[in-house]
């Protein structure tokens, strides 16, 4: 499963990099990588307790919010009825995705390449998206 976020995370830094290469970003690394023990802690010791920070950062300001984030998935993490998977690790980023949100950015799960693009053209198009 994370061998597949991480390869969808390739390809959408390769977008990002090709169709606007003067727009900041940061991608997650650390979800793609086994920590050893000392490694973990030394991490642990740097983040937000609780954040869970998403995937994809684009440090670019639009019309309508001061950057964009977008926590990669290989499937939805929303049931039929629109609610989120009962699963710790996913309302703990869905809890993190609000915050950003309400802190003025735009924050959102994406699952698909297509879906990312999307979401990602629409931003700098500076069109309100939601």
């Amino acid at each position: 499963m994370k061998h597949n976020e991480y390869e969808l995370q390739v390809k959408v830094c390769e977008y990002l990099n090709t169709k606007y290469p003067n727009v900041l970003f940061l991608s997650d690394t650390i979800a793609s990588i086994k920590l050893n023990v000392m490694q973990g802690a030394r991490n642990k010791k740097i983040q937000k307790s609780g954040f869970k920070t998403p995937d994809l950062i684009i440090l670019q300001p639009n019309k309508y919010f001061k950057g964009l984030f977008i926590e990669l998935k290989t499937k939805s993490p929303y049931k039929k009825n629109g609610e989120i998977l009962q699963n710790e690790h996913l309302i703990g980023q869905q809890n993190s995705i609000y915050r950003l949100n309400f802190l003025g950015y735009y924050a959102c799960f994406a699952w698909s390449y297509d879906q990312c693009v999307e979401i990602i053209d629409t931003y700098m198009s500076d069109i309100q998206i939601f």
